[in-house]
């Protein structure tokens, strides 16, 4: 009943391998075992291939990193955090609920007058609007802008601006620290072209990380009758 097991033999719970003479028990070759290693290690290349590829494809057509320098977004962005950007808007995909651009959207663009630099802001006007800045208010078509993301330290002294026309394909931006920011105020629109991201999430700095907050307005001007978004180009 009781008896030294055998080298190389193994128990199957309370059962033996003599229990039953029909069970055959057979130890793999080391040559198997390298087969078996082999077929595994190709596999978890190829996974890790494909992994690779879904991201790079990711950054080049759908999201992208940018980094956030400079004050010109406070209090919403700081100097040195990092945001993710939907990429879908350059490819001007309006069926996909990402793929369009709206007011109060956090855009990254092409700077106008020098390309090779780029800006986070916020889109103020839309095309075929007009926009004005009077007595320290934003007015879209005569209409004032309420803004609840702003805060009244970065923006004591807005200066007046006369009313400007949004042309067709192109967007009034500015930033959320109206003293302090390099905006269409004064250099002027930015081509929906230059327009390749909208900011959504911001992962660092970890404190902060999370999805960014679309600016909410509760009392949304009317945009007038021949807008320019309804035009294809």
């Amino acid at each position: 009943m009781f008896r030294k097991r055998k080298k190389n033999e193994f128990s199957f719970g309370t059962w033996r391998p003599e229990d039953d003479r029909d069970i055959s028990i057979s130890y793999p070759s080391g040559d198997r075992v390298g087969r078996y290693w082999f077929g595994e290690s190709v596999r978890l290349i190829r996974d890790l291939f494909l992994i690779m590829a879904v991201f790079v494809l990711l950054g080049v057509f759908a999201v992208q990193p940018v980094v956030v320098e400079g004050s010109s977004m406070l209090p919403h962005l700081h100097d040195g955090e990092r945001l993710l950007v939907n990429k879908l808007v350059y490819y001007n995909i309006k069926s996909v609920s990402w793929g369009h651009l709206e007011r109060g959207d956090i855009v990254v663009f092409w700077y106008p007058k020098e390309p090779d630099k780029s800006y986070v802001k916020r889109i103020i006007g839309m095309p075929g609007e007009t926009v004005e800045l009077k007595d320290g208010k934003v007015l879209i078509n005569d209409r004032e802008l309420i803004e609840p993301y702003l805060d009244n330290i970065h923006n004591k002294g807005l200066p007046n601006m006369a009313a400007k026309k949004v042309e067709a394909h192109h967007y009034f931006v500015m930033g959320d620290n109206r003293d302090n920011s390099s905006d269409s105020r004064y250099w002027g629109l930015v081509p929906e072209k230059y327009i390749y991201g909208k900011a959504f999430f911001r992962y660092w700095k970890p404190e902060k990380m999370g999805f960014l907050e679309h600016g909410q307005y509760p009392d949304e001007p009317v945009p007038p009758l021949n807008d320019f978004r309804a035009k294809e180009p």
